[in-house]
């Protein structure tokens, strides 16, 4: 079956809702993997623009079976699964593809930019998107670098608020670092967004989605949520 695209239009706010039993800042998150398939559907029905799902096994209790399982409980809503890993080789992202993935993420700052403009290549290919993750100002001048060399299409630039050394979120890195961003990619805020007021304040920064983790595996109705995060940030982007 073809890849789902992103559930998600040009000038609306977006939530990339993301399914994580285990965060190494934090512990263990939300209840086990039972209610897998009916939490997706939650986040997919309200609206999500995709969901993320972790693979990796080690710090993240995750598994390439997790995003199978999503995948399959999406499909009729036409909701893409994202495979969110430590992915270093194009084989990792044709793997994400045959797990049923209509995205995966990248971290511009593991990957050389052959690497990088392989593991690209290889999603196009595969009719994926990508979310270019970047941390600092260091990283987002890669990117740029990379969709001058490569194009656009596909791609969305994501910037993460916590800090790689110490764990630590920062949120303020997201208001910060947002002006550097190419305004030809959809821009994405990564971790610290918890709340309805976070996402006002992302989309007010000029984002146009959020992934959202740890507030969603601890929320009691993650599917509300959700959907609270994506009127606050649409309400946030007619502010910007």
């Amino acid at each position: 079956a073809p890849a789902a695209p992103l559930n998600w239009r040009a000038g609306d706010f977006g939530v990339i809702a993301e399914v994580k039993l285990r965060s190494p800042a934090e512990g263990a998150l939300g209840a086990g993997t039972t209610d897998l398939a009916a939490r997706v559907r939650a986040y997919g029905g309200a609206g999500a623009a995709a969901v993320s799902v972790l693979t990796e096994p080690e710090r993240f209790d995750g598994a390439l079976e997790h995003l199978r399982c999503a995948a399959d409980a999406l499909a009729p809503l036409g909701v893409p699964a994202m495979r969110k890993d430590f992915l270093v080789d194009p084989y990792q992202v044709a793997e994400a593809r045959a797990a049923g993935a209509g995205g995966v993420l990248l971290i511009v700052r593991m990957l050389e930019p052959e690497a990088l403009e392989a593991m690209v290549t290889r999603a196009r290919e595969l009719s994926l998107f990508a979310l270019l993750e970047t941390f600092d100002a260091h990283d987002i001048e890669r990117l740029c670098a990379l969709t001058a060399r490569v194009g656009t299409a596909g791609l969305l630039a994501g910037v993460n608020s916590r800090d790689l050394a110490t764990l630590e979120v920062v949120p303020s890195r997201l208001e910060t670092l947002a002006p550097l961003l190419p305004t030809t990619l959809p821009r994405v805020a990564e971790s610290g967004v918890s709340s309805a007021e976070d996402a006002r304040r992302m989309g007010r920064a000029g984002y146009d989605l959020a992934l959202v983790g740890s507030a969603l595996m601890r929320s009691a109705d993650p599917g509300a949520l959700a959907a609270a995060l994506g009127a606050a940030g649409r309400a946030g982007r007619a502010e910007h």
